[in-house]
């Protein structure tokens, strides 16, 4: 079968920050080739519908799968299913991805019956047999397969992640990818899944609290296959395993690669493992994103995340000894007064290091959706991006929003635009001298994105596409409940025993699994 690959568009927060390249997407496209079948691929961040529509006339697939990673894209994945349907009637359409694994019967009712099927969970393991069973007139076994009328078994992991390669040949614009100045900058995957649980996540969830591992030889060869000179590991975080980070930045050294890496962690995972981010930083690590979410132990405990405030800024604080540039991410409460705002702008105007503000936002598959979802304000899917309020906040709206715009510029300011420029005059020009414009544009692109009135305009529109009602908040939540894929407890985890055992002191679970 011909199957066509669509990533939809960009959302709020990578418009400016960051693009990331679909990794995930490349590796479905990795697999179906891999099943005998011809795929292209198109990402519709750096590219239109207009370019979408000129490869379906021109290569006619007989199916286009969807990545359905976030919410915000299921209204624009909806319409291109409807119209491509009226298009190519034959074709089947398939949506899969995190977040609409969580959605599926939501996403079928909107689409009207223009989506055939959802695949939910891990996509590499299923896409082969869909299309083949597509082909025989049966998809009824596919794991994780879901339509109106039938549901397949449950969702499969990959075997090895060794097994699984992504497509990125299919990718016909590699130089718009970055993040910072890592420009152009490609994706990779050392490991997959999460063994924490916290309450605005599912990540945890959608893997079943497992947490697997690539060899530390395959992804030399990755990496040595890669042109880009800049690289962002995906991991959910990064280097929970101590040896196996080590036993990848061996066989670098070994092999000489020469990368500039950027990644994801928790603060007690850095001082955990010290000496693996010493290795690393000395190896091309430049960029680390700690992810503490709030700045005092009552946000912290709402997040539940059992790391004190100390272990935080010992972490930061370590992280610049290595000569690491380092980010960081607030949640904004929608309960935040005018005061609670200027108390966080003057902590981050104190401390060196990036900060990025989003906003507290339910999830489906997170704890905090079944919590909070009755409260919303808005059950809009393009509203839910981490950067628009969805629950009632203690502001008046056009307040919140003066009030976070107002903050994430003061730190745009510290960062970004003329004076950043000037801070890295050398790695702009270094940039522009080989053709890389992505940091430079978006030195300034941040007031034409980040508008208060643009985002009250956004809740102003009438919704095309909204989630159903959702029932009553419950007290006690069985986190069985929220998996996609179904935990298989211990043995799920690639860890040894003496981190198994750090991950349960530091996790504060609804249920042991």
């Amino acid at each position: 079968m011909k199957l066509l690959a669509v990533h939809p568009s960009a959302l709020m927060y990578t418009k400016v920050f960051l693009r990331l390249e679909p990794l995930g997407l490349e590796l479905v496209a990795g697999a179906a080739r891999d099943a005998g079948h011809d795929v292209r691929l198109i990402d519709l961040q750096v590219e239109t519908h207009k370019d979408y529509w000129e490869i379906v006339q021109e290569f006619r697939p007989d199916a286009i799968c969807f990545s359905g990673n976030y919410l915000a894209n299921v209204p624009e994945i909806v319409d291109l299913c409807k119209e491509t349907k009226q298009r190519l009637p034959g074709c089947l359409t398939i949506v899969g991805g995190h977040s609409v694994s969580f959605i599926a019967k939501d996403v079928l009712t909107l689409g009207d019956g223009a989506i055939d099927c959802i695949l939910r969970g891990e996509g590499e393991p299923s896409i082969g047999p869909l299309l083949n069973g597509w082909q025989d007139g049966d998809i009824s076994k596919v794991p994780g397969v879901v339509t109106m009328d039938f549901e397949g078994p449950e969702p499969e992991f990959v075997k090895s992640l060794d097994k699984v390669r992504p497509a990125r040949d299919l990718l016909r614009h590699r130089n718009k990818y970055f993040i910072g100045t890592l420009d152009p900058a490609a994706s990779i995957e050392f490991a997959r899944g999460c063994p924490w649980d916290c309450t605005f996540c599912s990540a945890w969830t959608f893997y079943g609290r497992s947490y697997r591992t690539a060899s530390a030889e395959t992804i030399a060869d990755e990496l040595e296959a890669l042109k880009e000179p800049g690289i962002f590991i995906v991991d959910d975080v990064a280097f929970v395993h101590a040896e196996h980070g080590m036993a990848i930045a061996r066989e670098i050294r070994k092999r000489g690669i020469k990368k500039e890496y950027y990644l994801e962690t928790r603060a007690d995972v850095l001082m955990r493992n010290k000496e693996v981010f010493k290795e690393w930083s000395e190896i091309g690590l430049s960029y680390i994103f700690i992810g503490l979410e709030a700045v005092d132990e009552e946000g912290l405990k709402q997040f539940r995340k059992r790391v004190s405030l100390d272990k935080n800024f010992e972490a930061l604080e370590y992280a610049r000894s290595l000569g690491l540039m380092v980010a960081i991410n607030i949640i904004a409460d929608p309960s935040w007064s005018k005061e609670r705002f200027e108390a966080v702008r003057q902590w981050c105007l104190e401390i060196p290091d990036i900060v990025n503000i989003s906003v507290t936002t339910p999830y489906p598959g997170t704890e905090i959706w079944h919590k909070e979802a009755r409260r919303l304000t808005t059950r809009d899917y393009r509203l839910f991006d981490i950067q628009h309020a969805v629950l009632p906040t203690k502001l008046s709206l056009p307040e919140f929003y003066e009030e976070l715009v107002k903050t994430q510029q003061v730190l745009n300011t510290k960062h970004m635009g003329l004076r950043a420029l000037w801070d890295t005059v050398g790695i702009s020009t270094r940039l522009l001298m080989k053709g890389q414009t992505n940091f430079v544009k978006m030195l300034w692109k941040f007031n034409s994105v980040f508008n208060p009135k643009l985002q009250l305009d956004d809740h102003m529109r009438r919704p095309k596409y909204e989630m159903p009602i959702q029932p009553d908040a419950v007290d006690k939540i069985n986190a069985r409940d929220l998996y996609v894929h179904d935990p298989k407890g211990r043995r799920s985890r690639a860890l040894d025993d003496a981190t198994e055992k750090f991950v349960d002191e530091t996790r504060m679970g609804v249920e042991a699994s």
